[in-house]
C-alpha cells in the first residue's frame, strides 16, 4: 500500500531519512488532530494537501471553495494541525543536520578534515605555512560576542518549544533500528503524548509579552545550550592544534598559583594590573552579551528598575550554573595528599577561605586528607553565601584566580591532564566565558532622549536654557567645557524630568552592576559628535566617568555609535575623524584601553535604501570606519546589527564574516541573534555546536587573511561600478515606498494590522506607537515580516534586478562575473539574494494582492514587484551563470519543494480569514477570528522558517 506523504517526501528529493521521519510526523499528527478535532478537521486537511501536491499553483480555486465553506473553528483546528506538522518537520530537519554532520565527523581525518570545521581552519593556517605560535597568536586575537536580542521575531512561546523539542527527540529516536519493540513503542506512545500536548496548549500567547518574559526566555539558551557548548568549543581547538602542530596547547601558568596565594595572605586580589587567568592560552575566544532587559530604544517598558532586575537575574542564574558545576568537579577530583604532593599554595588558600566562610565539620574530616575537594567545597559555599545576599568579597576575577589554583595545584602533583581536560578544564572555560554575569548586558538608547536629558539638565544648572536649539558648533563647545569642569550639573534627587531621570536611572544602575556586567552603551541614530558626548556628560553625571586634573579619565563604558540609515553610513568615517581628533574623547578612549567598537545597522538601513544599497553602504562603512580607528591608532570592534531574514542582514554567518573588509578583520566582533534564529541555532546542542565551529572558523581564516593582506584595495573602476548598482537599486526601490499608492497597497495586501497585534514581544512595532502606523514609522522587523507572509520576500532582493539588468545591459556581464568568482562579499550578496527570491511564492503573492484590491488599493505596486522579480532572476543566474536560482543550494531546494504545498494551504487559509475580517463589520469583537488569524500567522513564520 503507498504512503501519499511519503511518496510527497521523496518525491521533492529530501533524503531517504528524512522523508521517512516527516512522512511520521505527518501521519501522527493527523492521527492527534482527529482525536482533537475531528474527522471534519482531519478530513479537509488531508483533502487539502493532497489537492495542493497534486495540483500546485493551478489548483488554487479548487483549495479557496472548501475553506471559504468551512467555519472559523474549523478552519483554526486546520491551521493548529498543520502549525504543528511543520514544526516538528523543522525540528527533523535540524536533527538530520546534525546527523549528517556526525557522519562527516566519522569521515574526517587531520589531513582532511570536516569543512568549515575548527580543526578545517588550524589545517588551513598549517598548510599555509602559518608557525604553530603564529596560529595561535591569531586565535588569541578573537573576541567574538554573540549578542541575543528580544527583537520581536519568535512568534512561539518557550513552552510549545519544549514540547516540539521533547517531540522531535521521540521521532528522532524512532529511527534507531537499535530499539527493541517495547522502547519503541514507549518512544511511538511518548511522542503522541506530545503531539496531544501541543494541540491543547496555547499556541498564540493570550497576555502581553513583558521583558521579564524576553529577559527570561534569552536566559533559557544561555543557561542550557550555550553553557555546555562553549567548552566543547576549546576541546576542539585544542584537538585541532595538537593534530595540526603535533604538541598540545600550553597549561596554566604558575604565576596563578602565586596570584592565589597573594589573596590567600590578605593582599589585594582586585588590583586591575593583577593577572586574570585564562583557562588556556587560547584566551575567552566566545563570550555572550545580551539587549534583552537594557535595550531602551522604543521600548518604555525597559525602565532601571527592569534593568536591575534583568542584571540580578543573570547573576543568580550564572552563581546556581557554577555551584552545580562545582560540585560536578568536586565528584570528579579525589585527590589526595597521601597519594600526591599538594603545594602550599593550596592550603594557605584553604586556611585563608575558613576565615570567610564555614564547612560543617563532618565534610571537614570526609575530606581531611583531600585539599582539593575541600577547596572546591569552600568554594561552593562562598557561592552560596553570594545566592543569600551575604556581603562576600568574592567576585569572578576571584573564583578564576581560585580555579586556576586548583589547576597549578594538579600540575604539581604530575597530574595535569587532569587540569587540562576534564570538568576542571571546561569549568575554567565557562568562569572565563560567563563569569558571575551569565551574558553581559548592554545599554540601547536613542539619540534625541540623550539630547533631551542633557537640555533639562543644561537648564536645571543654569548652563544653557534653550540646548535643543544650538547648533552642532555650540553643543560639541557646551558638552566640552562641562565635561572638563569637576561639578556635577544636579544631585540625584532632583526633578530633572522623566526622560533624564529614566537614562540617569539605567547609568547609574550600570554603575552598581560592574563592569563585567555591563559596560557598553550604544546610541541609537547617530550622526553628530555631540550625540556622543552626550552621553559621556550623562555618564559623568551619573558616577561612571571621571576626568582627574591631570587630564586622564576614568570611565566605566564604551560607546558605540549606532549607525543605521544609509546617510549615516557613508558619513561614519568623518564622524570617527572628528570624535578621535576631540580631546576629551581621546582621553575617553584612553581609559577604555584604545577599543572603539562601532555597531552597523542592517536591517534600518535596509529598509531605508533596498538591499543592495543597503549591503553596499554597509561593505564600504566597515572598510572606511576600520581607515579612520586604523589612522588614530585606536583598534576597532565592529558590531553588525544583523537580522534573521536577508532582509535584515541575515544570511550564512561564516559567509557573512568571510565577506568583511580585510581592514576590519580584528578578531573582534560582535553580531546580533533575534528570535527564531536564537531558538533555531541553540535548541540543539549539535546545531549549536556546528553554529559556533563555523563562527571561529570563519573569524580565524578571516584573521589570517588579513594579516597577509591588511586591505581589500578595490580597484577605482570596481568601485565606481558598484557605487553605480547600488545608486541604481536606491533609485527603484525609493520608487516603489515612496509611491503614493504603496503604502495603502502594503497595508491591503498584507497582514501587518493583525501582526501589529501579536503577543510576540514587549517592544512596539512602531517608533511613533501602533495608532499612526506609516513607512517612516515601521520598524525594520514587522516590515520583512509582513512581507514574508505572502510569500513575496522583497526586502532581501528589490532593486537589484534593475541595477545588474542595466549593467548586462552595458555590457558588464564579463566584470561581474569575475566579481562573482573573485569577491567573496559580491558573491555573498548575489547568493543571498537567489536564495531569498528561490523562497518567495507569487503566484501565491498575487492573491495577496487581489484581496488588497478588492479592499481598494491600487495593484500597481505588485505589478512593480513582479516585474523586479523578474529582471532579478534573468540577472542573478546570468552573473551566477547557473540555471536555477537555488542550483547551488540541492538540500533548501528540496525542503522548499517540499514545504510549498501545505504552506500554500495555510496561505489561501490566511487569505479567507483576512477576506472575512474586512467584510464583517463586527470583525473586530470576533475573538475566535481574532485567534485564528494569529494562529494563521504563526502557521505561516513556521512554515517559512522566518518572521521578520
Amino acid at each position: 500500500m503507498s504512503d501519499p506523504a511519503l511518496s510527497a517526501a521523496l518525491d521533492s528529493g529530501l533524503t531517504p531519512s528524512l522523508a521517512l521521519r516527516n512522512a511520521l510526523a505527518e501521519r501522527l499528527v493527523m492521527d492527534v488532530a482527529q482525536e482533537r478535532y475531528g474527522a471534519e478537521v482531519t478530513d479537509l486537511a488531508q483533502q487539502l494537501l493532497a489537492q495542493s501536491r497534486e495540483k500546485g499553483t493551478d489548483g488554487f480555486d479548487a483549495l479557496a471553495k472548501p475553506l471559504a465553506e468551512a467555519s472559523v473553528e474549523e478552519i483554526a483546528g486546520l491551521l493548529r494541525t498543520l502549525t504543528a506538522y511543520f514544526h516538528l518537520v523543522n525540528k527533523s530537519e535540524q536533527h538530520e543536520i546534525v546527523r549528517v554532520n556526525r557522519k562527516r565527523a566519522q569521515n574526517a581525518t587531520p589531513e582532511a578534515p570536516r569543512r568549515e570545521s575548527i580543526a578545517d581552519a588550524v589545517h588551513q593556517l598549517k598548510e599555509a605555512g602559518a608557525s604553530r605560535e603564529q596560529a595561535l597568536e591569531w586565535v588569541r586575537s578573537l573576541d567574538i560576542q554573540p549578542t541575543l536580542t528580544a527583537h520581536p521575531t519568535e512568534a512561539r512561546r518557550r513552552t510549545v518549544l519544549l514540547h516540539q523539542g521533547e517531540a522531535a527527540r521521540l521521532l528522532d529516536a524512532l529511527g534507531d533500528d537499535d530499539l527493541t519493540p517495547a522502547e519503541r513503542d514507549d518512544a511511538r506512545e511518548g511522542l503522541m503524548n506530545r503531539l496531544r500536548l501541543l494541540l491543547a496548549t496555547d499556541e498564540v500567547r493570550t497576555n502581553a509579552v513583558t521583558v521579564e518574559d524576553e529577559v527570561r526566555n534569552g536566559l533559557y539558551f544561555v543557561a542550557t545550550t550555550i553553557w555546555d557548548v562553549i567548552p566543547s568549543i576549546h576541546r576542539d581547538l585544542r584537538r585541532a592544534f595538537r593534530e595540526a602542530y603535533g604538541e598540545e596547547e600550553g597549561g596554566s601558568s604558575q604565576l596563578a598559583v602565586a596570584e592565589a596565594a597573594s589573596g590567600a595572605r590578605g593582599e589585594d586580589s582586585s588590583n586591575p594590573q593583577s593577572p586574570d587567568p585564562s583557562p588556556s592560552t587560547f584566551g575567552p575566544i566566545v563570550r555572550y552579551r545580551s539587549w534583552i532587559g537594557g535595550d531602551r530604544d522604543g521600548n518604555p517598558y525597559v525602565t532601571p528598575e527592569v534593568t536591575a532586575w534583568t542584571l540580578r537575574a543573570h547573576r543568580e542564574d550564572a552563581l546556581r550554573l557554577h555551584r552545580r558545576a562545582l560540585d560536578e568537579v568536586r565528584l570528579e577530583l579525589s585527590v589526595s595528599d597521601r597519594q600526591a604532593e599538594m603545594p602550599d599554595a593550596l592550603r594557605e588558600s584553604i586556611d585563608a577561605d575558613r576565615e570567610v566562610v564555614r564547612l560543617d565539620d563532618r565534610r571537614w574530616r570526609q575530606n581531611e586528607h583531600e585539599p582539593i575537594r575541600l577547596k572546591l567545597l569552600l568554594m561552593a559555599a562562598k557561592i552560596d553565601g553570594l545566592l543569600a545576599g551575604d556581603d562576600l568579597d568574592y567576585d569572578a576575577r576571584g573564583y578564576r584566580q581560585d580555579l586556576a589554583l586548583i589547576a597549578d595545584s594538579l600540575h604539581a602533583a604530575g597530574l595535569g591532564p587532569l587540569a587540562e581536560n576534564g570538568a576542571l578544564a571546561d569549568l575554567r572555560v565557562r568562569a572565563d566565558a560567563f563569569g558571575f554575569h551569565l551574558a553581559a548586558l548592554d545599554l540601547r538608547q536613542h539619540s534625541r532622549l540623550h539630547e533631551e536629558s542633557v537640555a533639562a539638565l543644561l537648564a536645571h544648572a543654569g548652563v544653557a536654557e534653550d540646548y535643543a536649539s544650538l547648533g552642532e558648533a555650540e553643543r560639541v563647545e557646551i558638552l566640552t567645557q562641562e565635561l572638563l569642569t569637576g561639578r556635577p550639573l544636579a544631585r540625584e534627587a532632583d526633578d530633572l524630568g522623566e526622560s533624564a531621570a529614566s537614562v540617569l536611572g539605567s547609568m547609574r544602575v550600570a554603575r552598581e552592576a560592574g563592569e563585567e556586567a555591563l559596560n557598553v552603551y550604544i546610541i541609537s541614530m547617530t550622526d553628530a559628535v555631540s550625540d556622543v558626548l552626550e552621553v559621556l556628560l550623562l555618564a559623568k553625571e551619573a558616577g561612571l566617568w571621571r576626568r582627574h586634573a591631570d587630564g586622564t579619565v576614568e570611565s566605566a563604558l564604551d560607546v558605540a555609535p549606532l549607525l543605521e540609515t544609509v546617510a549615516d553610513l557613508e558619513a561614519g568615517e568623518a564622524l570617527l575623524g572628528e570624535l578621535f581628533e576631540h580631546p576629551v574623547y581621546a582621553a575617553h578612549l584612553r581609559a577604555r584601553g584604545g577599543m572603539q567598537e562601532v555597531m552597523l545597522g542592517y536591517s534600518d538601513s535596509n529598509k531605508d535604501g533596498g538591499y543592495l544599497a543597503a549591503n553596499w553602504a554597509l561593505h564600504k562603512a566597515q572598510g572606511s570606519v576600520a581607515r579612520a580607528c586604523a589612522k588614530a591608532g585606536v583598534r576597532l570592534r565592529l558590531f553588525h546589527g544583523r537580522g534573521g531574514t536577508v532582509g535584515r542582514g541575515g544570511g550564512r554567518a561564516g559567509q557573512a564574516i568571510r565577506a568583511i573588509p580585510n581592514e576590519a578583520q580584528t578578531g573582534a566582533i560582535r553580531f546580533t541573534e533575534q528570535g527564531e534564529v536564537i531558538s533555531f541555532r541553540y535548541s540543539l546542542r549539535g546545531i549549536a555546536h556546528r553554529h559556533l565551529e563555523q563562527i571561529v572558523h570563519a573569524q580565524l581564516l578571516a584573521v589570517a587573511d588579513a594579516a597577509r593582506k591588511p586591505e581589500e584595495n578595490l580597484p577605482p573602476e570596481v568601485t565606481a561600478l558598484m557605487d553605480r548598482l547600488a545608486g541604481r537599486s536606491m533609485e527603484t526601490y525609493r520608487a516603489m515606498v515612496d509611491h503614493p499608492d504603496f503604502w495603502p497597497w502594503y497595508l491591503a495586501a498584507t497582514p501587518i494590522e493583525h501582526i501589529a497585534g501579536l503577543s510576540i514581544a514587549s517592544r512596539p512595532v512602531s517608533r511613533k506607537g501602533a495608532a499612526t502606523l506609516d513607512f517612516a514609522g515601521i520598524r525594520a522587523i514587522p516590515w520583512v515580516f509582513a512581507w514574508t507572509q505572502p510569500r513575496m520576500t522583497a526586502p532581501g532582493w528589490f532593486g537589484a534586478g534593475t541595477a545588474f539588468a542595466e549593467a548586462l545591459s552595458d555590457g558588464e556581464l564579463d566584470t561581474l562575473r569575475g566579481l562573482h568568482d573573485r569577491w567573496l562579499f559580491f558573491r555573498a550578496i548575489v547568493a543571498n539574494a537567489r536564495r531569498e527570491l528561490g523562497r518567495a511564492r507569487l503566484p501565491v503573492s498575487r492573491l495577496y494582492n487581489a484581496l488588497g484590491e478588492a479592499s481598494g488599493a491600487s495593484g500597481a505596486p505588485f505589478e512593480t514587484v513582479e516585474v523586479e522579480a523578474s529582471k532579478t532572476e534573468m540577472a542573478l543566474l546570468r552573473v551566477s551563470t547557473m540555471d536555477d536560482l537555488l542550483e547551488d543550494s540541492r538540500a533548501i531546494a528540496a525542503t522548499v519543494r517540499y514545504r510549498n504545498p501545505a504552506t500554500d494551504v495555510l496561505n489561501l487559509a490566511q487569505l479567507e480569514l483576512m477576506r472575512r475580517w474586512r467584510e464583517t463589520p463586527e470583525a473586530s469583537d470576533d475573538a475566535d477570528l481574532r485567534t485564528a488569524l494569529f494562529l494563521s500567522i504563526n502557521g505561516i513564520a513556521a512554515a517559512m522558517q522566518s518572521t521578520g
